[in-house]
């Protein structure tokens, strides 16, 4: 158990990379406006840029980590991670600083889908799923230890300080976890379900017999063969009826998740908080409270999301987002102070990170056959990217335009706009076996009138 603990957590350590790459524009990016004179558009387009990588990195680690295996490509990432932390740090240009920002992207992407890829291939089936669950805590646990970071860096110079260097540090701070998790890597083995597939059946056992005991582990590679042997649905699978309708639901589901204005906030919590008479250094202090209230409430849904059940859990978080974000809207359109901005934020990430957050990943991986799972979740996640990118670039733009009121009451829509799609097309998915699960989504495409 502790060796397979120890294989998760370093496993992970791409996941804390994941949530630090993508945060630490909060700290940086009102800093960078200012040394670069940046329009709405342009800030839009330096917070967004890294997410065109995560959807390149989404596209491409699936096929890259069948071919050179869970662990190199693991360690290519963490390379990746470095020279992205140091090439954002010390850019001549901002030119240059798109270059290093998207290739953190693409180890983003490809972290986000192979890190839980071998987390699941090295855990035994009684534990996979809480250990599989450890990479979202990651992922936020990076996201409040680079707030924590870019606060610190930020009390260590005065503004101007701050505009010409302070911005750089937070960028190239990343450098001390992208290089422990290189070393970290060393510590494990490659995946054994990847060298089951290669052939390796001596290497397969030899690990299986570390994480699951020698007993286990004969048994094991004789499922995994047949597992293999059963392998793999394509494309033209995913397109004919029945399967067409989980494809869909799957993309909007992901898309609304982004829609619904969670990464407005999340990488524009210290803008957001200026604008309603925070100073610097208190609106990075609103950011460490922020990601903590998403850590905690995440943690929350994990211990919940079995007994509650998945639909009721998006719809009540649905209707709730809607709800801050309309309070929030209004309390920039009336002019009150930081503090009920601060009150209405906690409030939509408390409801993000109970429901729409993870609740939308547990789904997208029950719905699918395991034939078609893996193609259709890389298909749903590079449109949960581009949604992404859609969010964060035209977001500044939206508070500049509109103000942060309508703004606001635009991501509230949506929300309404998610509640009114779980309710009509997204069954219950608790407690069914994943064939019940096809069956129920599946049918209306299968009877449809035009087959």
């Amino acid at each position: 158990m502790r060796y397979i603990l120890l294989l998760t957590l370093v496993a992970t350590l791409g996941g804390l990379l994941f949530g630090y790459d993508t945060a630490v524009i909060a700290g940086a990016i009102d800093y960078m406006v200012e040394k670069f004179t940046l329009t709405p558009a342009m800030k839009g387009w330096i917070t967004s840029n890294i997410l065109l990588g995560c959807a390149a990195g989404a596209i491409l680690a699936g096929p890259l980590s069948d071919w050179l295996g869970r662990r190199r490509l693991l360690l290519a990432t963490a390379v990746l991670f470095g020279v992205s932390a140091i090439g954002t740090a010390i850019p001549e240009n901002l030119t240059q600083f798109v270059v290093f920002r998207i290739l953190g992207g693409l180890a983003v992407g490809a972290a986000a889908l192979v890190a839980p890829i071998y987390i699941a291939e090295i855990a035994p089936a009684h534990l996979r799923g809480r250990l599989v669950s450890l990479q979202q805590i990651a992922i936020i646990s990076g996201m409040v230890v680079v707030a924590i970071v870019n606060w610190f860096i930020a009390l260590q110079g005065d503004h101007t300080w701050n505009v010409h260097w302070g911005w750089r540090w937070m960028f190239g701070s990343e450098t001390l976890p992208a290089v422990l998790f290189l070393l970290c890597l060393g510590l494990v083995p490659e995946s054994p379900r990847w060298l089951a597939k290669q052939g390796r059946l001596d290497e397969a056992l030899k690990v299986l017999s570390r994480t699951s005991g020698a007993a286990r582990a004969a048994w094991e590679i004789g499922e995994i063969q047949q597992t293999i042997a059963e392998e793999k649905g394509d494309l033209g699978e995913l397109l004919r009826p029945g399967y067409r309708r989980l494809l869909i639901i799957a993309i909007i589901l992901a898309v609304l998740q982004q829609v619904t204005g969670i990464n407005a906030i999340i990488y524009y919590t210290p803008t957001i908080f200026r604008s309603s008479g925070s100073t610097d250094i208190m609106a990075l202090a609103w950011t460490i409270l922020t990601q903590t209230v998403n850590l905690t409430f995440t943690l929350v849904a994990i211990a919940v999301i079995d007994s509650l059940g998945r639909r009721p859990l998006l719809l009540l978080t649905s209707v709730a987002m809607a709800v801050s974000l309309s309070l929030l809207g209004w309390a920039f359109y009336q002019g009150l102070p930081s503090l009920w901005v601060g009150l209405f934020v906690q409030c939509y990430l408390a409801s993000f990170a109970i429901g729409m957050g993870p609740v939308v990943w547990v789904v997208l991986a029950e719905i699918f056959p395991t034939r078609t799972r893996g193609l259709a979740m890389g298909i749903a996640t590079v449109a949960l990217w581009l949604a992404d990118f859609l969010v964060t670039q035209t977001a500044p733009m939206m508070y500049e335009s509109w103000g942060p009121a309508y703004a606001f009451w635009s991501y509230a829509v949506l929300c309404v706009v998610c509640f009114f799609f779980v309710m009509i097309f997204l069954p219950e998915t608790k407690g069914k076996t994943l064939e019940e699960i096809f069956h129920a989504l599946s049918k209306q495409d299968r009877a449809s009138p035009r087959q």
